[in-house]
């Protein structure tokens, strides 16, 4: 396996996926010793936990913090309160409030672990998955559609969200994670969930209209070499697509040695994933179908033909002429960029693709007369026989290699898709080691194995920069900054550690754990550095003005996926149904969508979490892109946290809220009935985990006062008012109604919103 020496050079061995080194590439880049020297690109060190003794250290991370913070003249924060932890834990690891009972509980439980008891059952909780997973899906630039101008959906990009899910609740170490997204399609091809790991790269935007094939190939290159270097080593490679990097050592020719790990990488939307007994049933069922619609077929297929042909003609005349020569050509006679070619044009002309151009509904469209009323007919006869068909196997969407030969790649001037000039061979950064390029010999494999190599490179322990980058990210989660405040840019223009040798215990930690990702979180969330209070305080605000030591915990606003979850939580109505496709929330009304938005009929499904909603690039679900969800095309390493009257006009105004609001009062008038002061505590405790305090309770007194004049006003009016859905118990509308603002304006609160 490749590892780093103690120069800090990339040797590739010989064995693992069949790959050896090779020559290097001529007139290697020289680099200067402050390039060299750059802090992300040494040794992962192993730092001392330095020698302090203070019993608020509870674990080796608060020991790093502490020393900086009495270097300063700094002390920490008290701990925060038990409700206040429980409900930063709970929403930081689920997305989610914690349940009255769980307060409850974590409340009488006066152990010594009872936090850490509470850790371990939140990570061992399915809801886990389901929020860390829209982390990575952030990073992944995940999206169901096309993205431009059609923005055509991608049925199956689910499959990666539940990869996903799956992958993090089940602790998959990080280095098989990395593996399994970059070449689980030929480290374990017969393994279906790491084929589907693959669609990591499959995520690229693509504009099915542009008829230049060879820019369009170029362009989703970028994007992945553009993903990859950013997400796995913290770099911003992209800089360096059109010259060499302005301050970074990363030489224009590193940008396409990364990019020739891919060269031969195509999407791949027809991933089988039934197992062969059942495989082997299905085929037998199609046959007889086949057999007893044969003639139907055969005469529908008759009356189609010249249509079908002409739509084909019709859309291959507009590519360009080389790519209608490689079309025309055998396959045993294409070159591995043709191949290359021709494959990505068949995602529109082959009938197996979800994107057929010349499909059975498109040609049908086009017939006319007497040759459409016969079409009609037959088509009405087989419909008859829909019981016999066996349905559509699943299948999955990721990427493969088109064979053993890879088209050559080139670095290209100024970026531009046709202008090559030198040829370059696979390799990683050139400063850590300018003989790093690298030719790959496939080993029993359909494939070229390049991107097991660099798998392999990435998830070499020694590698200064993937356990580095990953930790990193886990802290920016946890704490919303992370130790590099810049997660995916390492380079001289990020960001510098603010705890660098904890960066580095850290990372070391990462590699000795087997690759945890859960194990990082224990060791994060079970220190004091994570368990203080929000308390601000003027002394350490003059010396530390952006808590860069974290002498206090920095309150955050929720992402607005974690808002409507946690409403539909205290309205009582969270499915918590997992995986599968994608659901459809309503949109407000007059919204459109291209691409289709077909609202969920079943409002069970609508109340899914929001990690289900689908994602259409052009059409990003309002509360969501309101609440600053990231653009998807593209990789997002730190949402941005805007705060805006737009959002407080979503969460006041959208009927969506107002919905939840009716639902959480009716949950309030199950509990307690009628009884204002029992209601307005019982309100506190579903939305925040605890009782209101004395201030509190007769400012809500007053509120329900003020709003029962108002209310019944409205109603003297005529005014139809909202009222709690089956409640079971009947009140006064008027008093039903005050009930529904109560809660409207519990879950409008800063505390509601904010992880304190």
């Amino acid at each position: 396996m490749g590892c780093f020496t103690n120069a800090g050079r990339l040797l590739v061995l010989i064995g693992v996926v069949g790959f050896v080194a090779a020559r290097a590439e001529p007139g290697p880049p020289e680099f200067s010793a402050g390039e060299r020297g750059h802090w992300a690109f040494q040794p992962v060190k192993q730092a001392s936990v330095p020698p302090i003794r203070d019993k608020w250290i509870r674990n080796p991370v608060d020991a790093f913090i502490l020393a900086d913070q009495k270097a300063q003249r700094i002390r920490p924060n008290p701990a925060a309160d038990k409700i206040t932890l429980l409900r930063r834990a709970t929403l930081d690891l689920t997305g989610l409030p914690p349940s009255p009972g769980e307060v409850d509980a974590f409340l009488a439980d006066k152990s010594p672990r009872a936090f850490e008891k509470v850790v371990d059952r939140l990570l061992a909780s399915p809801r886990y998955g389901e929020s860390w997973a829209r982390h990575w899906l952030d990073l992944a630039r995940y999206a169901e559609s096309e993205g431009f101008k059609s923005d055509e959906t991608r049925p199956n990009a689910w499959r990666y969200r539940d990869y996903v899910i799956k992958a993090f609740n089940d602790d998959r170490p990080y280095d098989r994670f990395v593996q399994e997204q970059l070449a689980g399609d030929e480290l374990w091809p017969e393994n279906p969930e790491a084929r589907i790991a693959t669609a990591f790269n499959r995520h690229y935007p693509d504009e099915s209209n542009a008829r230049n094939l060879m820019q369009r190939r170029q362009e989703i290159l970028n994007d992945i070499t553009d993903t990859v270097g950013a997400v796995f080593t913290g770099l911003t490679y992209a800089c360096a697509r059109c010259h060499d990097h302005k301050f970074d050592p990363i030489r224009q020719v590193d940008y396409y040695r990364l990019q020739a790990f891919f060269a031969n990488t195509a999407a791949d939307d027809n991933i089988p994933l039934t197992p062969s007994a059942a495989l082997t049933e299905h085929r037998l069922r199609l046959a007889e179908w086949e057999a007893k619609t044969q003639d139907i077929r055969a005469e529908m297929a008759m009356i189609e033909a010249p249509k079908r042909e002409d739509i084909i003609k019709d859309y291959v005349e507009k590519y360009p002429d080389e790519i209608q020569v490689a079309l025309n050509k055998p396959a045993s006679e294409r070159s591995a960029f043709e191949a290359q070619m021709v494959a990505k044009a068949k995602l529109y002309l082959d009938p197996a693709s979800h994107q057929y151009i010349a499909s059975t509904k498109a040609v049908a469209a086009a017939l006319k007369g007497d040759t459409k009323k016969r079409w009609d007919e037959l088509n009405k006869q087989l419909q008859t026989r829909v019981p016999l068909h066996p349905g559509n196997l699943p299948l999955g969407t990721g990427m493969t290699d088109l064979g053993t030969e890879a088209p050559k790649t080139f670095l290209l001037g100024r970026g531009n898709w046709d202008a090559r000039q030198q040829e370059v061979e696979p390799g990683l950064l050139s400063v850590l080691d300018p003989k790093s390029a690298i030719v790959v010999t496939p080993a029993n494999l359909r494939s070229t194995g390049r991107r097991s190599a660099l798998a392999m490179l990435l998830t070499n322990p020694e590698n200064p920069l993937t356990a580095r980058v990953m930790v990193n990210r886990i802290w920016h989660y946890h704490f919303g900054r992370g130790i590099v405040a810049t997660p995916s840019d390492f380079g001289f223009k990020g960001e510098r550690p603010t705890h660098p040798a904890l960066l580095d215990w850290l990372a070391g930690e990462f590699v000795h754990s087997g690759w945890s990702i859960k194990a990082m979180h224990r060791l994060m969330m079970t220190c004091s550095t994570y368990q203080q209070a929000t308390t601000h305080f003027e002394t350490a605000a003059r010396i530390d003005p952006e808590n860069k030591l974290l002498w206090r915990f920095p309150r955050q606003r929720l992402e607005g996926e974690v808002i409507r979850d946690s409403a539909l939580a205290v309205a009582g109505r969270l499915n918590t149904q997992m995986g599968g496709p994608s659901i459809f929330p309503e949109l407000p009304a007059g919204m459109e969508s291209r691409g289709g938005w077909p609202v969920s009929q079943d409002s069970l499904d609508r109340d899914r979490r929001s990690v289900y909603v689908f994602v259409r690039r052009n059409t990003r679900f309002p509360m969501f892109d309101t609440f600053d969800m990231p653009d998807t095309h593209e990789s997002c390493a730190r949402r941005n946290v805007t705060t805006s009257p737009l959002q407080a006009l979503t969460l006041l105004n959208s009927a969506q809220m107002l919905d939840l609001a009716q639902s959480f009062a009716a949950r309030v008038l199950r509990k307690v009935g009628s009884d204002r002061n029992r209601q307005i505590i019982e309100a506190c405790h579903i939305a925040f985990g605890r009782s209101p305090s004395k201030i509190e309770k007769a400012m809500l007194k007053e509120f329900i006062q003020r709003q029962d004049r108002i209310v019944r006003e409205r109603a003297e009016a005529g005014e139809r008012l909202a009222q709690p859905p089956d409640a079971t118990v009947q009140v006064d509308p008027v008093h039903a109604a005050v009930l529904v603002d109560l809660c409207h304006t519990l879950m409008n609160l800063n505390e509601f919103v904010y992880r304190n």
